[in-house]
């Protein structure tokens, strides 16, 4: 009797012991969760919190929850505001992450849209419990730390949205059990690991958005594998190794230049199938359309070949179709017709038959087909004479790919020589014709003696081209020469007989348009010869006969070989990135082309709404600005609304001077933050973006470094890093009044240019014994 009252007695003294320790354990663990209220500045998510909260018993919502077992937490799940700004300057990732794993029985934690910001400690290792990490939107950079690879439990990585660069590490497989690897819009690159390949449990893996390049790991053996997401990145050049229980998989715009694989038409699941603007070649399967689950199927901006049939079945519940921008030859399948209002189909720019969207003719996907080395199926094109398609069918059978080449150089010299025989009914406008207005511009001493002082370069002079001309230098414009189409209209590459190279921009007119309707368009385009702009070399007009309206006009540019700068900057389009040094000097032309476009011409041209991949790099890398699309969108969309001449204008010539010589200065300055950071940029992003550079001046040199482009990390100065980004702020601020002049600007960008120059020697120190920045010394006066 007296035994069973001592373990009586001593049961209830261990559960009230138990009972004290989840108590004050509890009592600790509201302490941290309070603590970590105050290092996140109280956001609003958490504004219920406070001393005398329960919070194992608290309410869970999709924005908080805080889950308890057995006297811990072990659950603790924060989404912020949507776009939340970055934490004040004096947060400390390294004390926040300390307070976290005072939690240490944490399996899930969600830390979204809260502005934190700094590089990922790697003391979140003592969270060794943790099985589901999600930190996507916030301001993360810098590499995953290798302290990382010791939460073997690890089930769900979410790190979308922040900026995170450098390689993705080996030690991948210390996550066994790893089912959800999202690491989307970040600063990522080099190859993928081959440790992602032993990830059997992976269901979702994403990586887009990011700098990746090079072959995708064989991903067959993840057999359950059901969404693939590669876009925005430079893999390539083959299709990747792929189960067949894939639901999404997603890869465009990448450099990927292989076939499709067959096992494709057996993804029976497949409901999300993307390959966009990539280079595949070889036969569409047309399976694909077909497939049991498919909703969304998008091949555009490839090379892909193959017949389309009239009666080809489309799966029921395919939503949206885009075929266009391929080599397809044959009709339009019924079943992308019969359904148009339920289905978006797009198959544009490819060589179909009797359609309502702009379509090659036949020799061109044929001839194109050859050029990648696929020779398409193709059917007899109506427009094309019947004997000689006829020969050319022979031709090909019996002689190859040779004779069917051949053929195609006979028909283009027998359309040259029609149209010699029997011209269309329209003129040229000669160069006599032409003089009444270029004689006057050539003699106009205010736009010559500014261009010379502003920096010109050695052009030809502006001159009227002949047709014969036109048609000389782009071979009859052979599709070789084809640049590209949009709605200002196609661009071809030429070569005059001097052996200058030039790009030819042909606008169709498709009303009537007299000569001096063109006048004012003539006049302003001549103006812009500048080093630092794509100068005009001349233009020709043709007309018809019967009334001298205007039919076509052909507009000849100076030929710019390198490419856009924001393809050596963000698309990674090459196999080398822009040195620091580079994109200064890119920068001081685009603010040189500003500065001509607003003191160098009269009338000055404002608003010019540039973008990074309005600046083009020349042979020799100099930045150089195109600005002639707005007047022809005018030409082409404003036809026939009233004076054609009014409507031709420059892109501004607002009276109100100082703000839209501050707008160009807005633009300029979100360029020069896709430099730094080596991406493109929304503009939903561009405060944020600019808050982070803002934090990064007044820390120290490694904080500037850890998040600029990591092509450039190791190889800038920090005072010219500094002084790139403090400028850059300042053309950033919303108050137009307070931004920098373009003077201002190019005086700080030259002196980070100097900087740089002036440092000698790898292993010198960016942070010890660095000049004061100019801008906290020197207060420029040319506004």
């Amino acid at each position: 009797m007296g035994n069973r009252v001592h373990l009586s007695v001593l049961l209830v003294l261990v559960t009230v012991l138990v009972s004290i320790f989840h108590s004050e354990q509890l009592s600790s663990h509201s302490q941290t969760l309070l603590r970590i209220q105050r290092l996140l500045n109280f956001p609003a998510v958490l504004s219920s919190w406070n001393n005398n909260t329960d919070f194992c018993s608290t309410d869970s919502t999709s924005s908080l929850t805080v889950v308890c077992y057995d006297g811990t937490i072990t659950q603790l799940h924060i989404v912020g505001e949507s776009r939340a700004p970055l934490l004040a300057k004096n947060f400390s990732i390294n004390s926040f992450f300390t307070t976290l794993v005072r939690l240490p029985n944490l399996k899930v934690l969600t830390l979204v849209s809260l502005g934190i910001w700094g590089p990922l400690p790697g003391k979140i290792a003592h969270l060794s419990s943790l099985e589901i990490f999600n930190a996507s939107s916030n301001f993360l950079y810098g590499s995953i730390p290798p302290e990382f690879s010791l939460l073997s439990h690890l089930q769900t990585l979410i790190l979308d949205h922040n900026m995170f660069s450098g390689h993705l590490p080996e030690w991948f497989d210390s996550f066994p059990a790893l089912t959800v690897l999202s690491l989307k819009h970040n600063l990522f690159n080099g190859s993928l690991p081959d440790s992602l390949s032993s990830l059997e449990n992976m269901r979702i893996l994403s990586l887009s958005h990011n700098h990746f390049y090079g072959p995708v790991p064989d991903l067959h053996r993840l057999t359950n594998l059901q969404v693939l997401e590669l876009d925005d990145n430079g893999f390539g050049p083959r299709f990747p190794q792929l189960g067949d229980k894939l639901v999404t998989l997603v890869l465009r715009n990448n450099k990927f230049r292989s076939s499709i694989p067959d096992e494709m038409s057996s993804c029976y699941q497949l409901e999300r199938l993307d390959i966009s603007a990539n280079t595949f070649v070889g036969p569409f399967q047309l399976a694909l359309m077909s497939l049991p689950s498919i909703t969304y199927l998008n091949i555009s901006g490839n090379k892909l070949t193959g017949m389309l049939l009239e009666n080809l079945s489309c799966n029921p519940g395919l939503q949206a179709v885009d075929l266009s921008s391929n080599l397809l030859t044959g009709i339009l399948p019924k079943c992308l017709i019969s359904n148009a209002n339920d289905r978006t189909a797009l198959y544009a720019r490819n060589c179909l038959e009797e359609t309502n969207q702009n379509q090659h003719a036949l020799p061109f996907c044929h001839t194109e087909a050859i050029a990648v080395g696929v020779v398409p199926e193709g059917k007899k094109h109506k427009r094309v004479s019947k004997a000689v398609l006829s020969l050319g069918i022979v031709c090909g059978t019996f002689g190859g790919v040779a004779i069917i080449a051949l053929l195609f150089f006979i028909i283009r010299r027998e359309n040259v020589k029609r149209k010699t025989k029997n011209p269309p009914p329209t003129k040229l406008i000669s160069e006599n014709a032409a003089s009444g207005y270029t004689s006057k511009l050539l003699s106009d001493a205010r736009y010559i003696s500014q261009t010379m002082k502003f920096g010109t370069v050695d052009l030809p002079p502006y001159r009227a081209f002949s047709l014969d001309e036109i048609v000389a230098a782009t071979n009859n414009f052979d599709s070789a020469c084809f640049m590209g189409e949009g709605s200002q209209g196609k661009m071809h590459r030429g070569q005059l007989k001097d052996g200058l190279l030039v790009a030819i921009r042909s606008v169709k007119v498709t009303k009537s348009f007299s000569t001096q309707d063109f006048v004012h368009y003539i006049e302003q385009i001549f103006k812009y010869r500048h080093r630092h702009l794509v100068s005009v070399l001349g233009h020709c007009i043709e007309c018809y006969l019967d009334d001298s309206s205007v039919s076509s006009i052909f507009i000849v540019f100076e030929y710019i070989p390198n490419g856009t700068l924001k393809s050596w900057i963000s698309d990674r389009h090459y196999k080398k990135s822009l040195t620091w040094t580079q994109r200064i000097e890119a920068a001081i032309g685009v603010a040189k082309g500003i500065q001509y476009l607003h003191t160098g011409i009269v009338p000055s041209v404002y608003s010019n709404n540039l973008k990074i991949s309005d600046v083009l790099l020349d042979q020799n890398f100099v930045a150089k600005i195109k600005i002639y699309d707005p007047p022809l969108l005018s030409l082409m969309r404003k036809v026939g609304q009233g004076n054609p001449s009014r409507e031709l204008k420059s892109p501004s010539t607002n009276k109100n001077v100082k703000q839209v010589d501050e707008s160009d200065v807005y633009d300029f300055g979100v360029i020069l933050l896709e430099l730094i950071l080596g991406r493109t940029i929304k503009s939903r992003n561009v405060d944020t973006l600019k808050d982070l550079l803002q934090a990064s001046i007044t820390a120290d040199g490694e904080a500037r470094r850890s998040i600029i482009d990591p092509e450039v990390r190791k190889v800038c100065l920090d005072q010219s890093l500094k002084t790139v980004m403090e400028i850059c702020v300042r053309c950033l601020v919303k108050e137009p009044a307070e931004r920098p002049s373009i003077e201002d600007v190019l005086w700080n960008l030259q002196f980070a240019t100097q900087v740089q120059d002036a440092w000698v020697g790898d292993s010198q120190s960016s942070s010890d014994g660095s000049p004061i920045s100019p801008l906290a010394s020197i207060r420029m006066t040319f506004h």
